[in-house]
């Protein structure tokens, strides 16, 4: 077995001799989601490294990190090409709640399209809280999973062809948008100028605060600075603390040393 392939099955806890289907990719999203935690410790380190197959191999499974959009989903990209899946690396802008419109990073989402039974659907590993967890097709339908319900759209009047739509669990009343995209392939080149943006432009979220979340078996856990949630079951506890607690709880809770 490649080794991209048995380490990444090791790391989530699936079996390493079990063929793949179209229907346990629920499945993997789900223990993807789980093991392999959405996290911007090198941005803030200013450790970050090339954007390649075999770097985003050393970082995520050997050296156990986690990592952003623009690492899981590739990682999780050359895993379904090598379980036979046909895909492909798209990006797209995610919409800013706060500032109620498009972010003004621009094209900085990565995300996955896998094509099966001549259908299209969406995959993300690389979202925070707000992954889907299971394949959204382009037809409309609704998808209901752990997490939320999710749904593809048209985006007239935008320069993207698509937007993913999402109704958060315990969160959403209504749906809302998460990001546009269209469904040009995109490769290591716009990888690694994603990552150049997210690092040094002021705009960028990711590169002021460390930032862990990952989804447990009942909710999710994220790490900042200054606090530490837990969400189980729809009830969150928050909790301050200080930068002496910030690296015993990445440690106890995403085995980041």
């Amino acid at each position: 077995m490649n080794e991209l392939n048995g380490l990444f099955r090791k790391r989530i806890g699936f079996p390493e001799n079990t063929k793949i289907t179209f229907q346990d990719l629920d499945e993997v999203l789900e223990k993807t989601a789980k093991a392999i935690p959405f996290e911007n410790l090198c941005i803030i380190d200013n450790k970050t490294l090339e954007i390649s197959k075999e770097n985003l191999i050393s970082k995520m499974l050997i050296s156990k990190q986690g990592g952003l959009c623009y690492e899981l989903n590739p990682l999780f990209y050359f895993f379904l090409m090598e379980n036979d899946f046909h895909a492909k690396l798209v990006q797209g802008i995610v919409f800013d709640h706060a500032a109620n419109d498009w972010s003004r990073t621009g094209n900085t989402h990565a995300a996955i399209l896998l094509m099966e039974n001549e259908q299209t659907y969406l995959i993300d590993t690389g979202f925070g809280g707000n992954l889907p967890l299971k394949p959204v097709p382009f037809n409309g339908e609704i998808i209901s999973s752990e997490s939320g319900q999710f749904r593809i759209t048209k985006t007239p009047g935008l320069q993207k062809d698509y937007c993913l739509e999402m109704k958060l669990k315990y969160k959403d009343k209504e749906w809302k948008k998460g990001y546009a995209f269209d469904s040009e392939s995109i490769y290591m080149t716009e990888l690694n100028k994603i990552q150049e943006i997210i690092r040094d432009s002021a705009e960028s979220p990711f590169n002021k605060n460390r930032l862990l979340t990952r989804f447990t078996e009942n909710g999710n856990i994220t790490l900042t600075d200054t606090s530490f949630t837990q969400s189980v079951n729809g009830e969150v506890k928050k909790e301050s603390i200080d930068k002496a607690n910030f690296e015993s709880l990445a440690e106890k809770y995403f085995n980041m040393q």
